[in-house]
């Protein structure tokens, strides 16, 4: 019987065509019957996708063949093969919309001018020789902190990758430029980027966790600094590194602690909320803020 998993990689590296990579990867993709999203920029790549092991493996060797992929760093995880409705690949001016396309630089190394990569044992080490002079920055949208997140983590109070430029240009984290900052992410693709624009903008010492939390949680589980459940991108909707992680959302309707997100009753809209078991009847019928301001608005 065929086992079932799921890649999550990136690999920065100049692209001369994105058009010509995008169909080639949608060729791979089609040929081996995979699921999931790929993103091409003339940054480079990133990509989620589900399939069995073996066509993965065929899929992985052939796009480590393009110049500057082979270095990418390949995560594994369990799936079901029926983790993404469809295959979905796309070329875009950039891997994560954070609005400045022209912002970031590559070379056949990658990223140029990035955070320090650190390891999770040197992501620990940091830690116990600094102390309260390191804080963790979380580059994710707000809600995915909302099950997990490194302890004492600053979160952005952001809903999408477009609002990370003006947060941290307002102001508001000007106190902790000088000190030391380790920016994450579920797989490290959104800190390659957002470590730069940070240092573009005065933060001085900035690092990033090789791997992103994935890397992270398969070392250390909930055992180390991270605590809760990873969310990702697909129907698993979480991941939790160990049995003995704590649930540390609470439901938008009553308090209860839950990490089970439900999409708003807007077949149309893509916003999660957390509801408990005695609440997710409500997830059915009611729909979120941003929706009733657009049905007020009509």
């Amino acid at each position: 019987m065929a086992v079932n998993k799921i890649i999550l990689f990136y690999a920065f590296a100049p692209v001369a065509d994105p058009v010509a990579v995008k169909l080639w990867q949608r060729s791979l993709g089609e040929q081996w019957d995979l699921k999931g999203r790929v993103i091409v920029s003339p940054h480079g790549i990133n990509a989620t996708l589900g399939g069995t092991v073996e066509n993965l493996k065929r899929y992985v060797k052939a796009t480590k063949q393009y110049p500057g992929f082979g270095k990418m760093d390949v995560k594994w995880s369990e799936g079901t093969g029926d983790d993404f409705p469809r295959l979905s690949v796309k070329d875009r001016p950039e891997l994560v919309a954070f609005g400045t396309p022209d912002e970031v630089k590559v070379d056949s190394k990658g990223v140029i001018g990035g955070g320090t990569h650190l390891s999770p044992e040197e992501v620990n080490k940091l830690v116990e020789e600094h102390g309260d002079d390191v804080v963790f920055f979380d580059g994710r949208n707000a809600f995915e902190a909302a099950i997990g997140r490194f302890d004492g983590a600053i979160i952005p109070d952001v809903q999408t990758t477009h609002g990370f430029i003006a947060d941290i240009e307002s102001g508001k984290y000007d106190s902790i430029k000088g000190k030391k900052i380790i920016s994450y992410c579920t797989g490290g693709v959104r800190c390659e980027i957002l470590s730069v624009l940070m240092k573009n903008r005065g933060f001085e010492d900035v690092y990033q966790i090789e791997g992103g939390i994935v890397r992270y949680g398969e070392k250390f589980g909930t055992k180390g600094l991270w605590k809760g459940p990873l969310h990702v991108f697909d129907k698993r909707m979480l991941i939790n590194f160990d049995e003995d992680s704590q649930t540390l959302g609470s439901c938008s309707e009553c308090g209860q602690s839950t990490d089970r997100f439900l999409n708003c009753a807007d077949p149309g809209c893509k916003v999660l909320r957390l509801y408990c078991t005695d609440c997710e009847h409500i997830a059915a019928e009611k729909v979120c803020a941003d929706c009733e301001d657009r049905l007020a608005a009509v």
